[in-house]
This record gives C-alpha cells, sequence and structure tokens, in this order.
C-alpha cells in the first residue's frame, strides 16, 4: 500500500458560542464542494489534536478558542478520490464569547454561519446522495445519532 493510499487524519473544531450553536461554513474545496462543514484541517506532524482544532480555527476564521478535548470520531472514505479520513471532533470553548468569525481562507470557504445541533441534524436528514453537510459530520450523525443532544 502506498502512503497515499494510507488513512489522513482530520481534525474538525466544535466551536460553540454562548448560545451553543456551533461555527459551520460552506465548503470550496476539491473534497465536499459546496457541503457545510466545520473548521478544521490535517493534523501536522508533532502537533496535538487540540492544537490543531485551536490552529485551523484561528487561520479560517480569526477567533481564538481553546480545545477542550476530543469528543467524537468520524471515518470517511472517498472513493472517487482513493481518499481515507478518520476525523477527531474537537469540542472547543471561544476565550471570547462576542467575537464573530471572518472568512480569512476565501479560497475555502464561501462564509461561517451559527447553526444549532437541530439545524444541523434536519440537514443531516434530508441529504440523501446530494448531502448539505460533509462526510465527517454525516458520518458521525449515521454513528451517533444523539451526539450534540447532551450540549
Amino acid at each position: 500500500m502506498s502512503s497515499e493510499a494510507r488513512p489522513k487524519i482530520g481534525v474538525a473544531a466544535l466551536v460553540y458560542g454562548p448560545d451553543k450553536r456551533l461555527i459551520i461554513g460552506r465548503r470550496k474545496s476539491p473534497i465536499g464542494r459546496g457541503q457545510w462543514g466545520f473548521p478544521g484541517g490535517h493534523l501536522e506532524y508533532g502537533e496535538s489534536v487540540v492544537t490543531c482544532a485551536e490552529r485551523e480555527t484561528l487561520e479560517e476564521t480569526g477567533l481564538r478558542i481553546r480545545g477542550v478535548r476530543i469528543a467524537a470520531v468520524a471515518e470517511s472514505v472517498f472513493h472517487d478520490l482513493h481518499m481515507h479520513y478518520i476525523t477527531l471532533f474537537v469540542h472547543c470553548e471561544m476565550q471570547d464569547p462576542d467575537a464573530q468569525p471572518e472568512t480569512l481562507e476565501p479560497e475555502k470557504c464561501e462564509g461561517w454561519e451559527w447553526k444549532s445541533w437541530d439545524q444541523i441534524k434536519t440537514m443531516a436528514n434530508q441529504g440523501g446522495e446530494t448531502d448539505e453537510l460533509f462526510a465527517p459530520i454525516i458520518n458521525l450523525l449515521r454513528t451517533q445519532p444523539d451526539f450534540g443532544n447532551e450540549i
């Protein structure tokens, strides 16, 4: 198996605002183009999962957050791209509860919005073959349908 065929580690930041809604944005990158996803990206060599969530969120939204804990894990295989990801979802808190996300990487994201878990789950249930949500979120909710209810 070549190194390209090995699973990659993705990190998704579950950034909760004071009203328990999460930051989510519509992706522009080749994987998941047009789908909604949380701030995040690839885990870099030597980087902790929590630090990755904090770094990616700052780079993408300008928000300073504190990663609290790994909250969930999802597995996604993108057969057409020959890619396999293990995504670690990190529960995060904003350092400034009044701060608002900015679109700092417009080539990767159309913009950020605040959505509740109920709204996100409704999007997941309407998906079908043309899911509105990025595959790791869909796979998380398929394997853990009650995820987010405890928040």
